[in-house]
């Protein structure tokens, strides 16, 4: 986690320095002042890793209450946090629980990856080890997109580097690599051999260089993302706006549905580079820089009472029935649910919930979702009156 915001090529930027190699050494000149996002899942990882310690360790009741106030004040702190924090500690104990004999379990362990990335280096968020078995879990606070352990470079350098820490001490021969990421109901695991490891590890070792020494040529694609150099990245800005042409210079009126197609997959990178780019422009105009034809304004307001309750109070006396003053509403099925608990909400509510047909909605061919199936017409798909 927080140890890897110092090395120059890190674990969690793998899938990024991996395709566009030059990229390590050029976000370096941005800083990196990390989302409230990104505190958040800081706060949530520290909570997790003291409930998983103090069912592993011999840990203090009474240092485990004070740690646990300390992460309650803090002002990121949400009580929907406890909930999925210990939905971690029980999917832990589980993957414990399930090796044939007691396993040694470690967790924010140093990671040292070294040998195959120049000066490499992460924090494994639990390392379970026995039997010829290493397990990598990793608890990922985010809800933004389902993550995949399934070749996934960041847990896979995870593992190379706890392989090397215990090589020495046990006999490895298989290994799972495990993404537990509980606001999305996402548990991801796939297994290797130690032997496949060790191959993807090899390969890897010149383009790792190339990286750490800012070497190669700058390619776009998904893991633009994350990168601190998205914004203003030219690499990026010269594949958002390629045309595609199929006719090699004659261009009909009218584009084909190959055409459709290959601008369709630009669309979602065109929409978030011209995101990054708002953002960028908006805070330098902020910090006092200009962009030619650009200013910041403010933006749309909405009225809202500074004390409703006291606005409520005000309305009563002056004669409005208490009634007409507020809404009853029922609470959502989410809400239920996080109010009973799954299980309970599983025995009380199951003969009550449906889930409709969803509405289509365009998706790459790689995604894992099955091709849609369902009975509707294109006018129905694109009627105003149908719900999703």
């Amino acid at each position: 986690m927080t140890s890897e915001k110092h090395a120059v090529l890190s674990a969690s930027g793998a899938h990024r320095w991996l395709n566009c190699t030059p990229s390590a050494r050029l976000e370096k000149q941005f800083p990196d002042n990390g989302s409230e996002y990104a505190k958040e899942g800081t706060l949530a990882h520290k909570i997790a890793e003291l409930k998983v310690n103090k069912c592993f360790t011999k840990m203090k009741p009474s240092a485990y209450k004070k740690s646990m106030s300390t992460f309650e004040s803090d002002l990121l702190y949400q009580r929907e946090m406890d909930t999925y924090t210990t939905s971690y500690l029980e999917f832990v104990k589980d993957v414990y629980a399930a090796y044939p004999s007691k396993p040694v379990i470690s967790t924010e362990q140093r990671l040292d990856f070294s040998h195959i990335v120049p000066e490499g280096f992460g924090t494994g968020d639990c390392i379970i080890i026995g039997g010829g078995k290493l397990t990598v879990i990793d608890f990922k606070y985010g809800k933004g997109v389902p993550v995949s352990a399934v070749d996934n470079p960041q847990m896979m350098l995870y593992a190379v580097g706890a392989l090397n820490a215990v090589s020495m001490l046990y006999n490895i021969e298989n290994i799972e690599l495990i993404i537990f990421q509980p606001r999305l109901d996402n548990i991801s695991r796939w297994e290797l051999t130690s032997d496949k490891l060790n191959l993807w590890a090899k390969s890897i070792i010149f383009t790792a260089r190339a990286a750490y020494n800012g070497e190669g040529e700058f390619k776009a694609g998904d893991w633009c993302r994350f990168c601190r150099a998205k914004g203003l990245c030219r690499a990026r800005a010269a594949f958002s706006q390629e045309t595609y042409d199929t006719n090699h210079g004659f261009l009909p009126p009218l584009i084909s549905n190959d055409e459709v197609g290959e601008i369709l997959k630009r669309a979602d990178v065109i929409k978030k580079w011209i995101a990054d780019i708002e953002e960028w422009a908006l805070h330098e105009i902020l910090s006092g820089g200009q962009i030619s034809g650009w200013k910041a304004v403010e933006g749309v307001s909405r009225r809202k009472f500074s004390d409703a309750d006291k606005a409520i109070e005000a309305a009563k006396k002056a004669g409005y029935d208490e009634a007409v003053l507020y809404e009853r509403t029922p609470i959502t099925l989410a809400a239920m649910e996080k109010l009973m608990g799954k299980q309970k909400f599983g025995e009380l509510m199951t003969e009550y919930v449906v889930k409709p047909e969803g509405k289509p909605t365009l998706a790459p061919e790689n995604d894992k979702r099955p091709a849609f199936s369902g009975k509707i017409t294109a006018a129905e798909a694109f009627s105003e009156e149908r719900t999703e």
